[in-house]
């Protein structure tokens, strides 16, 4: 591990202190921060310390044995590797050793000594052989904190266009370059430090996203074009974690769009060039969902789809499914049609289960289609038109009594479904289809109603009977009062077993005979 010597000069004495400096598994140079160097200058130097007067303690035997060995180690002052960073020898570059990190912080000799926090910070790191540097970068961050870089013209001058250019404006004789305002000092050191290495992707690897977004940030105000390539690289090889990355991943290259080959490869993860609408990709993918016949994942999907649609229609509806939904509507009806004529028909009770099974299944698949095609549709409010289709379903609704009731009761969440959808104002049919809806599916209704409160799990009969409720009470007087007498009779004969029109009763009741709005 590289080390840094930690000097702080104090009237007329210096205390040197090796303590190791932060490098990662990477080989990347972290520049320290001024609160470890603040800690360490307190640690070596503790303000109002008064100074003991006794003499020094008597060592034991063992210390004396301990003591005489580490003087006969050789000083680490004295190595020429203490400070030398571990860097391979294909990373070598341009004749360079490889780079030296060498910092020290500095506080200022003053004839009164002034509280030690106050002070500004200095590091100074050395970049290559030690005492070759001919350049000197000074960074000059916040609060004070400033970084001295003792580096290489030829380094510089051939890696980034920003120093070739300060280096082009100054007299050859020209030795320092300031750069005011440095907001990330640290990354500033990194992306100096990878202008001595050959392979930069090498060192990118097991890094964050953030971080390289960070390095590209100042490697592009460099104008160090190798390191930003290897970053775009790295960022379209490495997997984003999360939407929020890979915002900051999209908005931090967008600009770089036609200044670099190396951003499109990236763009394409989150958009797409292809002559295929995605109007096609979705009738595709509701395709497949529609036709599935294995129960869980077709469940799961389901749930997936239209939540996902959910969310584009509520943010950027820009893709149209009118006409796809419904083409999947009309399909889905007529295989039903024609399963309910098949299993209406009086032999089809004495076909074997081979026969009569897959026509059983095939008849809840399609059903279940169409529940979950509507309710997409409700939530586009776009399912208008899906009322006006399923009101004229006579043929459907006249074999619905033919059929067994613990195959047929999917039909008649449908027909609940949308008396909660107009009863709720999702859905908005003219008044001839919301009279149709009452008049060919209501009975319908009433005769699965039992086993939909007992056998199916996702019936709720409060909401169902104040959809159909609310739904009659849109209609003019004449007719809620025929439907409201029809659905008495029924009532008086199946008691709980049918919906519970009583508060449409009343309203009805109300408008009739308490307080009519118009004169006869």
């Amino acid at each position: 591990m590289a080390e840094i010597r930690l000097t702080k000069v104090e009237q007329g004495h210096t205390k040197i202190r090796n303590v190791p400096i932060a490098v990662t598994p990477e080989g990347f140079w972290c520049c320290p921060s001024p609160v470890m160097f603040q800690k360490n200058i307190k640690s070596q130097h503790p303000l109002n310390k008064p100074k003991s007067s006794s003499s020094p303690p008597t060592k034991t035997p063992d210390q004396k044995k301990h003591s005489h060995e580490l003087d006969k180690k050789p000083s680490r002052a004295s190595s020429k590797s203490e400070a030398v960073a571990a860097v391979p020898d294909d990373q070598r570059k341009s004749g360079f050793e490889p780079p030296v990190l060498a910092a020290s912080v500095v506080g200022e000799r003053t004839p009164v000594r002034p509280n030690t926090e106050t002070l500004p910070r200095k590091v100074s790191i050395e970049f290559g052989e030690p005492g070759t540097g001919d350049l000197k970068v000074v960074l000059k961050g916040r609060q004070g904190f400033t970084v001295k870089l003792s580096v290489h013209k030829t380094v510089l001058d051939e890696n980034s266009s920003f120093f070739a250019e300060k280096l082009l404006s100054q007299h050859p004789s020209f030795h320092c370059i300031e750069v005011d305002d440095c907001e990330d000092v640290e990354t500033y050191v990194e992306t100096v430090g990878l202008m001595y290495c050959k392979e930069l992707k090498q060192r990118l690897i097991k890094q964050s996203v953030s971080r390289v977004l960070r390095i590209l940030k100042v490697a592009e105000v460099l104008g160090f074009k190798t390191c930003m390539e290897s970053c775009l690289e790295f960022l379209e090889a490495v997997p984003w974690v999360g939407e929020e990355e890979e915002d900051r991943v999209v908005s931090s290259i967008l600009h770089l769009k036609h200044e670099s080959t190396g951003v499109n490869p990236i763009l394409k993860r989150v958009s797409s060039d292809a002559s295929k609408p995605q109007k096609d990709t979705l009738s595709h993918v509701l395709h497949l969902v529609l036709k599935s016949t294995e129960e869980k994942g077709r469940r799961e999907m389901k749930t997936v789809v239209s939540k996902l649609l959910k969310e584009n229609n509520k943010s950027t509806p820009t893709v149209d499914l009118h006409d796809t939904i419904y083409t999947a509507c009309k399909a889905s009806l007529t295989s039903l049609l024609t399963l309910f004529r098949q299993l209406a028909s009086p032999e089809f009770g004495s076909q074997p289960p081979d026969i009569k099974d897959p026509a059983v299944r095939q008849m809840v698949l399609e059903s279940d289609n169409l529940s979950w095609l509507l309710d997409i549709l409700a939530d586009r409010n776009s399912a208008d038109e899906f009322a006006v289709m399923w009101a004229g379903q006579q043929e459907l609704a006249g074999l619905h009594g033919k059929v067994p009731l613990v195959n047929r009761y999917h039909i008649s969440c449908i027909t609940a479904r949308l008396f909660v959808g107009v009863g709720r104002g999702e859905i908005l049919p003219c008044k001839d289809t919301r009279h149709l809806l009452l008049k060919t599916w209501l009975q319908p209704l009433i005769d699965d109603y039992r086993w939909l409160q007992h056998g199916c799990k996702s019936f709720d009969r409060k909401v169902v009977e104040e959809g159909i409720g609310r739904t009659i009470l849109t209609l003019p007087l004449e007719d809620q009062q025929i439907i409201l007498l029809g659905w008495l009779s029924s009532f008086l004969k199946l008691g709980d077993n049918c919906p519970n029109l009583q508060k449409a009763f009343e309203v009805w009741w109300r408008r009739t005979f308490v307080r009519p709005y118009v004169e006869s």
